[in-house]
Parts: C-alpha cells; structure tokens; sequence
C-alpha cells in the first residue's frame, strides 16, 4: 500500500514559476539572480500557508544550480540540484528556530559559517520562525548577519515581523508575503483536482479559498479533508457540511424576509439555523459580510470586490437591485450593534432576534420618513370634509422657532407641529381626541431621497440607529401626544395665572416635586400674546420641563381656547438667599441697618453670645 502525502507536501512548489499568488516576491528574486545582486541576508514575513520557507528553498536551490534555464529557474539535473532534492546537499542548513533558540545554537551556526562550501557557490542558511530567537542570541548573532562571508546568504522567515530587533531588520532585505488571494487558490485547488482525477464544483472551492483566510496550506489541509468525506466528489454541499459553513442560500433567504417584513419568517428561519448547530454571533457575522457584498454589488464599479464564485456573484447582483441602499447601511449598522453587545449579554439569542425584528421595520420607517409635506390638494380637502369621524390630519413639517428678545435671549423647545391654514376643523376641546401620530422627532432631519437607478451615490441619507429604534416602535407607543386645533382665542395673564395655579396644585398632588418646583420659584412671564416664557437655572430644570411639555401645554391650550400657544425658557441666576443663622451674624446683619446700634452696646457694656 502506498503512503499517502498530504498535498501541502506533495504539491509543494519546486520553482519560482510554481509559487501561487506571490508574483512580486518571485519576480524580485529572479532578476536578483540574473543580475547577480545577491543580498547578504533576506527576511521574508507574512501570514502562515503563504510561501515563506517554500521561497527560500526555492531560492537556495536556484543559487547553487550550474545550468539555470533561460526564466532563471533551476534545472532540477544538476548535481547541485539533485543533491537538494534529495536532503543530501551540504551547502543547505535550515534552523528551526523554535526548538533552537539560545546562545549556544547560535554560537554552533557560527562555526559553522566559516567552513567555505565544498561544490558550489553559496551556502545557504535559512533560520525558520526566527523571531522565536532569545535577545541574546539574536546579539549574537549580529555580527555574521552583518559581514557575514562572501559564500555565506542568510534567508530567515517569520510570520511576527514585529518581535525581531530594528538591529536585525536593518541588515536584511525585507520581503512582505501578501495573503493569497481567494481566486488564485481556488485556481490552484481545481488544477490538483484535475490531476488527482477528483469531481469539484466551483462553488466549492470558493468557499474552502475563503475559509483559509489567505493561506494555501489551510486550503491544502481543508481540501484532503473533504476529498476523504466524499470520496472524491467535492460538491459545495458537502463543503459547507463539512467545515460547518452557513450556506448562501440561508442569507439570501433572510434578506428577502428583512425586505419584505416577514418577522415570522425570519424568526423561524433563524431558529432553523440555531438547531443546526450554529452559533449566533456567527449568524449575524455571516449577516454583516452578506449585506456587505449586496452593498457592493450596488455599482458595476465595486463587484470586482466579491471573493465568490460567478454562480453567487449573478444571485448577489440580482438581489441588490431588489434592495434599496438605505436598508442595507440601516441593517448593517444594526448587525454591528448586534455583533458589539452579543458577548456581554445574558440572552444571546434575544439580542438577535431583536436586531432581526428591527431589520424588518427598516423599510415602514423609511416609508414614513419619506411621507411629502405639501400641502393637501383640492380633492384631500372635499374627502377630509366628508368624513367626520376622521381624526384630523397632521403636518409633520418642523415648527420655526419663535423669535427671542435681542435684550434677554431664551431658549426655545421644541413644541407640537402647526396645523396648515387646509386642516379640517377642530372637534372641541372638552371632547378633542389626540391625534396619534408615530414619533419622528428623531428622524424628522433627515431627507430620503429615493435613487431610482439604485447606485450608492446619489445622496441618499439613512437614519441612525437610535432614530430607527425610536421610530420602529413609536406606533404602538403609550406616549402622550399632542391636541391640535385650530382655536387662538386671545387670552389674558390674568387668565393665564389662573389656570398656572390650577395646574401647580395638580402636579403638587400628583408628587412632581422637581416639576412643581420649576413652576413656583417664578412666575410666567406673557412675552407675546401666545408666548410664555418660564424661568429656569439649569439644564436639568429644561429636561423636566421638556418631558412635562406635552401635557402641561395640552392643559393650557384646550382651557384657554388658543393651540399657537407655546413655552419657551430663559435661563436666570440661581439666588442663592444669605440666611442668618447665629447671634453674631443677626447683629452683624442689624448693625448695617442701623450703625448707633454699636453704640448702644457699648453703653451698656453688652457682650455678644455665640
């Protein structure tokens, strides 16, 4: 029976031509070679599985050959050659760098350079995973790296670049391994299946290339594995079976649910995907990454960016154009928030859920966000007359702020919309209904403007994740809202200390001391004929009466017949009263009042108590 060799071993490359995705590695050694300009010492780093201890081999053999080819490749016939192939070539020394990292293997490798090579022109000594080295032996070892002989070449290779000392870094030439790219490796996996007369599928290899994260030893390992699960016929299902992928079809799948506001659907079909034995920040990552490539595939400009085999690239680019890009940023800004706070929660699968649920409210609220602010035409006015029973229309556009004196400058909160002059008439007051109208207040900045040829660029504003949340489920919000009308009665400060006094002595009941306190320490003041101004001393006292705001103005407007009334603030000083609180100060403060008082006690020979 004949041993079986990994195909990390068995395929390893033998020349430069060979090496897979490192061109600029391979074309920088070949003209070094050909031109004679030979460096004294090379560094190679980068990621494991790249090529690293492959290319320095390489790059051994072709020095010493006799009779390179025209490509400046070794010729594989020569004695030099055949000696290094065979483990059996004395002008070849590698350290495991790991395992032999002290003085004394240093020492040993220097006394070992001296010796000029036999046959040959150079000797060859690569140090592997060199920046294992201890600091000592790497001061050691300076001196030979830096005039080391003229036979001698030092090739060390490392995959932390940044443990090696700047005192070595500077005596070598530096080569930087790129990460392979998922193209190049999966090219390379399909000419072995051709060779070993294995049966793939294309979509296969793109997912084992991608799952190596850029290193073709992982995909050597991933593809002998997976060759044995299947006896030789690799199909994209048995792929993700195997390496416990999440397939493309779940993603593409959930994005339809997300699109469409399917929450049932989504829900069930995460659940399905728990029970197969998958993790939820792994879910939602795939999420992330799945929105991402239909973002890309947006614009013809940016799908050379999907590392995915055609098959997928034509699903990805057929359901970005059913998906608007303001869906995709606002999903995959929920996916990250998901993805920041998964670890830390209690209820993992709740905190995806969630993100899920939101994710199929995205597009009501976009639609809500994109709701016209004109006003209503002719025929809206003639229906809206009669239906009686219609709860009166809202104008969402923002109210301006009311003007503030020049000589004492207030600050104005933001009150409830105006009515538009179109508006239906008002019920009244004592049997108004409040308009239920979702909360925008968090999104009301900002304009959507649709993109009809689905490009990225075109302007289109997403709303935050905060405004998303808050507009998501502000529908269904227990809030108080708002009485509008069309009522302004004028009224007088009179009236309006009335019906202030009134409202004090309820909030008193109601035990709002902080509320209660703002309204007491000074008296309203009637700026203009539907403004009033309330003094406060901080911002603490402006959030109070912020969140106060609604009912207390739906208080004054229905009772005084007038709904333009508005409340702005003016900041004053906090004064704070001077109390007196023993004798001396008592007397102190008596004795400025009324300066003979001094006399008087000395008169009488009085002595002040404490």
């Amino acid at each position: 029976m004949e041993n079986f060799i990994v195909s990390a071993r068995k395929y390893r490359p033998a020349t430069f031509e060979t090496v897979v995705g490192q061109n600029h590695i391979t074309g920088t050694l070949k003209n070094a070679i050909k031109n004679n300009q030979l460096a004294q010492a090379f560094l190679f780093c980068g990621p494991r599985g790249v090529g690293k201890t492959t290319c320095a081999r390489i790059l051994a053999k072709t020095i010493n050959c006799t009779n390179l080819t025209p490509e400046t490749e070794a010729c594989g016939t020569c004695e030099s050659c055949i000696s290094f192939q065979t483990g059996h070539s004395f002008n070849f020394h590698e350290l495991d760098a790991a395992s032999n990292n002290s003085v004394d293997d240093i020492r040993s490798l220097i006394e070992q350079v001296r010796i000029p090579p036999q046959a040959g022109k150079y000797k060859i000594y690569i140090i592997d995973e060199v920046h294992m080295l201890s600091a000592n032996a790497f001061n050691a070892f300076l001196k030979t790296l830096e005039e080391p002989p003229s036979y001698a070449i030092f090739i060390l290779a490392t995959t932390e670049k940044h443990k090696i000392l700047p005192t070595i870094l500077s005596r070598c030439q530096i080569f930087d391994f790129n990460r392979i790219q998922v193209d190049d490796i999966s090219g390379h996996l399909n000419k072995i299946a051709i060779r070993e007369q294995i049966t793939v599928e294309a979509d296969g290899l793109h997912i084992i290339a991608q799952k190596a994260d850029g290193g073709l030893r992982d995909a050597l390992s991933m593809f002998d594995q997976i060759v044995s699960y299947t006896n030789k016929n690799l199909t994209y299902k048995s792929v993700i079976d195997n390496l416990n992928i999440l397939d493309y079809d779940y993603y593409f799948k959930l994005t339809q649910y997300l699109n469409t506001a399917d929450v049932s659907q989504a829900l069930i079909l995460f659940d399905e995907i728990l029970n197969n034995g998958f993790d939820g920040n792994n879910f939602i990552n795939g999420l992330a990454s799945h929105l991402r490539n239909l973002l890309v595939s947006k614009d013809p400009q940016t799908v050379r960016l999907l590392e995915v085999s055609e098959n997928i690239k034509q699903k990805y680019i057929t359901q970005s154009q059913q998906v608007q890009v303001s869906f995709i940023l606002t999903a995959l800004n929920l996916a990250n928030q998901c993805d920041l706070t998964y670890k830390n929660s209690k209820n993992q699968r709740l905190q995806v859920e969630l993100a899920l649920i939101k994710m199929c409210h995205i597009p009501s609220v976009l639609q809500l966000a994109q709701l016209p602010s004109t006003p209503a035409t002719d025929i809206d006015q003639t229906k809206k007359k009669t239906d009686v029973k219609t709860a009166p229309a809202v104008n969402m556009e923002r109210p301006e702020p009311l003007p503030s004196p020049v000589e004492n400058p207030v600050k104005t909160i933001e009150t409830a919309p105006k009515p538009v002059s179109s508006a239906p008439p008002v019920i009244p007051p004592d049997t108004a209904r409040v308009a239920v109208t979702p909360n925008l207040n968090s999104v009301n900045k900002i304009a959507l403007k649709p993109n009809p040829a689905g490009s990225m660029t075109g302007g289109t504003l997403i709303p935050s994740l905060n405004a998303l949340t808050n507009a998501a489920g502000a529908i269904d919000s227990d809030e108080p809202k708002f009485v509008f009308g069309e009522d302004k009665e004028p009224f007088t400060y009179e009236q309006l200390m009335v019906l202030w006094k009134e409202y004090v002595q309820k909030v008193k009941e109601e035990n709002k001391i902080n509320f209660y306190t703002i309204l007491t320490t000074n008296d309203p003041e009637l700026t203009k004929p539907d403004q009033i101004t309330v003094s406060i001393t901080n911002l603490a006292q402006e959030s109070i009466l912020q969140n106060e705001l609604v009912e207390f103005l739906n208080f004054l407007r229905t009772r005084l017949k007038n709904f333009s009334v508005g409340i702005v603030t003016k900041k004053v000083e906090n004064k704070i009263e001077n109390r007196l609180y023993t004798s001396i100060e008592k007397y102190h403060y008596l004795l400025e009042k009324n300066p003979k008082l001094e006399e008087m006690r000395k008169r009488l020979n009085l002595d002040l108590l404490p």
